[in-house]
């Protein structure tokens, strides 16, 4: 596939931290993606909440097939506006890396115990993730990844940590939170595809366990319009015994809409706007976009995914009880740091003599945590305070 101007180009990479001799038969992106999906906290995402606990359910999403999802729908979405498959593929691969056990909840909790040292972002750990933490090469910490690529997993950043971030590497991946520049293209589209997965597949979830029904989706533009032209071409979806299939093909269709309407939506605003290369792309406003009609939908439904699903009270009670798992093992970590494994405890030690040391610990606690899975978080909380929250 011929490339647009503005797409990134492997051949002129930003390259990587540590310079490495080109990979004979991939590009740099594809590098990216293949070291992405062998690293250790990309499996670790199987068992990583999305909403659903991972105990509650063999079917529901997890961070593994969220991330999945939004790789499929974006690469289809590049291949239609020439830019740079692979790169959309890794940078979704690797965007939720960073992520908590318990999903947003975990987080949130995270956040909350490491407010006096600095808080904790999701999206920066992920980029902690494959600069630092990920340990599989001789000659570097992390994985090496392309400047695209890292740029493209710091998808929110404070201007705290940007400044930080900037001081370590100048003109690197925060210096764009600094200038109020655009990522790449592919960056760019990776934030709507997730936004695409997600919506998608919270619907598909939240009906599966019983927490919203179709009745209440029908208050809801976005997913009746295509419910109404389901059943108009398969009036006999409208049996019961059809609800599933009934709810697949919604949003099949909604889905598809969503992936047409992005595609062309930014199609006019490249065309309008007319960027020459890379660069010149990232100096405009966002041009990765939804229709107006379509963002104000998408918008609605999101609304209603909030109030109707991620804070019924069945959700808020289960993820009351992991926010309580995690700030008990932050602060149960932080009094007996030999309780990690996992080279966490000589990491500990190593910074306890620093200036900073009591900052530098609570940080080392915080990339334990992160790194768990929900099951992992459950058996060690029981391990160390002999109580089963989470059953």
């Amino acid at each position: 596939m011929t490339l647009a101007v503005y797409a990134c180009d492997p051949g002129r990479s930003r390259g990587r931290r540590f310079p490495q001799e080109p990979a004979p038969t991939r590009t740099e992106y594809q590098r990216d993606r293949d070291r992405i999906v062998h690293c250790t906290a990309f499996r670790r995402l199987v068992y990583k909440t999305q909403v659903f606990l991972n105990h509650e359910g063999d079917l529901f999403r997890t961070r593994l097939t969220h991330s999945l999802e939004v790789a499929q729908l974006g690469r289809s979405i590049a291949r239609s506006l020439n830019l740079n498959e692979d790169l959309v593929e890794a940078i979704a691969l690797a965007h939720d890396l960073g992520h908590t056990p318990f999903g947003h909840a975990g987080q949130d909790a995270l956040n909350e115990c490491m407010r006096r040292f600095g808080g904790f972002e999701h999206n920066l750990q992920s980029l902690r993730v494959v600069d630092h933490l990920e340990q599989r090469y001789p000659q570097f910490d992390g994985l090496n990844l392309t400047f695209e690529t890292r740029e493209g997993i710091l998808k929110h950043c404070s201007r705290g940590n940007a400044e930080q971030l900037e001081e370590r590497e100048p003109g690197g991946v925060g210096q764009r939170f600094l200038d109020r520049s655009q990522p790449s293209l592919e960056a760019q589209l990776c934030n709507l595809a997730d936004e695409i997965a997600y919506n998608a597949h919270d619907i598909d979830d939240g009906v599966r366990s019983g927490l919203i029904t179709m009745e209440q989706l029908e208050e809801v533009a976005l997913f009746d319009d295509f419910r109404r032209q389901t059943l108009s071409a398969y009036p006999d979806l409208g049996d019961r015994q059809q609800g599933r299939r009934l709810l697949y093909e919604t949003i099949r269709r909604m889905l598809s809409a969503q992936v047409y309407d992005v595609i062309d939506a930014s199609e006019r605003a490249l065309l309008e706007a007319s960027p020459q290369s890379v660069e010149a792309a990232r100096e405009l406003a966002p041009l990765m976009q939804f229709g107006a009609e379509m963002r104000d939908k998408s918008q609605a439904l999101k609304k209603f995914l909030l109030h109707q699903l991620y804070r019924h009270p069945k959700v808020m009670h289960t993820t009351g009880q992991a926010q309580t798992v995690v700030r008990e093992l932050f602060g149960l970590y932080l009094d007996c740091p030999q309780e990690m494994q996992g080279g966490f405890l000589a990491r500990s030690e190593a910074v306890r003599s620093a200036p900073d040391g009591q900052v530098l610990g609570a940080r080392v606690v915080a990339d334990y945590i992160a790194g768990m899975t929900d099951r992992f978080a459950g058996r060690e909380h029981e391990r160390l305070t002999g109580q089963r929250l989470l059953a």
